[in-house]
């Protein structure tokens, strides 16, 4: 396997990473002012996530320097195309950080009514957007020969991308909830378990047709086998939530949307940018990556640090594994 192939390989590993893990506290956001009554219980909600949710925006730097320095021209047409998609997803990741940490500052229940919509905001937005993204690239995009977006921003607006974001956006929620009846005790646990039942039902009414649409687009055997899988994992998800098993159910949505991410980029490569108007200006991991040096360093890099980040991160779960509820939650 060539050093090409390597990268594409562990970008996608990253962006997975990312969504699964991301994903849920994406969905705890989301559901802050449906199952937090009050700021005792928001406080929980928040708490679950508190200790983990900017390690877990690591698994993005990451996949974005990545990018950046493997496959370069890659990023360069991503990110001009994709311009004012990606730019809404930092703004709003970036008001979501402040949120969580100004809510506390004052005591008076306006202020923090504002933050905690800045945290519902920050949450629902990239969950959305990213699925757009990602459909997109999957599709492909107006492309010239020169590897440049020729399209705007009603392109990237399709019917199969606005499926793909309210795809991402209920199975983060979906997530989010079971995440939430795993990590919480008392009424807090009741409700996320019956609001997981729901959400789940309504992502897998969105991710069937998603999955069979991607493979109408692209498919290989590979693909196909895996979407099959995300789907099969997402069943059991919802039957395991409906009987209150949290931690299979966390393990299902996880599986879920880690397999409808191998999917893509499965069914994607060896393309990383397919042109939609001119098949010279498709991008591949061929034609797309930096020098065979470059990416002989990246890997020796790689290789050293990137276990000590997921040793780290696996521990932080691990000291942080408890169950909380309002008890836990001082009154002020």
């Amino acid at each position: 396997m060539d050093l090409t192939t390597v990268w594409f390989l562990l970008i996608a590993a990253l962006f997975t990473g990312y969504f699964v893990l991301e994903g849920f506290d994406f969905g705890v956001g989301m559901l802050l002012p449906i199952l937090g009554r009050d700021d005792r219980e928001r406080r929980v909600l928040i708490n679950t996530i508190g200790p983990v949710w900017d390690g877990n925006e690591v698994w993005l730097i990451t996949a974005g320097g990545a990018l950046f320095a493997a496959f370069p021209q890659w990023y360069a047409s991503l990110f001009s195309g994709f311009y004012l998609p990606l730019l809404l997803i930092l703004v709003a990741l970036i008001l979501r950080g402040v949120a969580f940490e100004y809510r506390h500052k004052r005591p008076d229940a306006a202020w923090k009514h504002r933050w905690d919509a800045a945290i519902t905001f920050g949450s629902v937005v990239p969950a959305a957007v990213w699925g757009i993204a990602f459909a997109n690239i999957l599709r492909g995009v107006p492309l010239d020969p020169h590897h440049d977006y020729t399209g705007g921003l009603l392109d990237l607006l399709n019917p199969y991308a606005l499926l793909g974001g309210a795809t991402t956006t209920a199975l983060f929620l979906t997530h989010g909830a079971v995440f939430l009846a795993l990590k919480t005790t008392g009424d807090i646990r009741h409700r996320a378990a019956r609001t997981a039942t729901r959400a789940g039902t309504a992502a897998t009414i969105l991710t069937v047709p998603f999955l069979a649409w991607t493979l109408t687009i692209r498919h290989t055997p590979a693909a196909v086998a895996l979407a099959a899988a995300a789907a099969l994992a997402l069943t059991a998800a919802l039957a395991a939530t409906r009987v209150r098993r949290e931690g299979w159910a966390f393990t299902g949505t996880a599986a879920a949307i880690a397999l409808l991410v191998a999917t893509l980029f499965t069914a994607l490569f060896p393309n990383v940018l397919p042109s939609t108007v001119d098949a010279a200006g498709t991008l591949t991991v061929t034609n797309a990556a930096s020098s065979p040096y470059t990416l002989k360093i990246m890997t020796w890099v790689a290789a050293i640090f990137a276990p000590v980040v997921v040793a780290y991160q696996g521990w932080t779960y691990w000291v942080f594994r408890k169950r909380i509820g309002v008890a836990n939650i001082p009154p002020h």
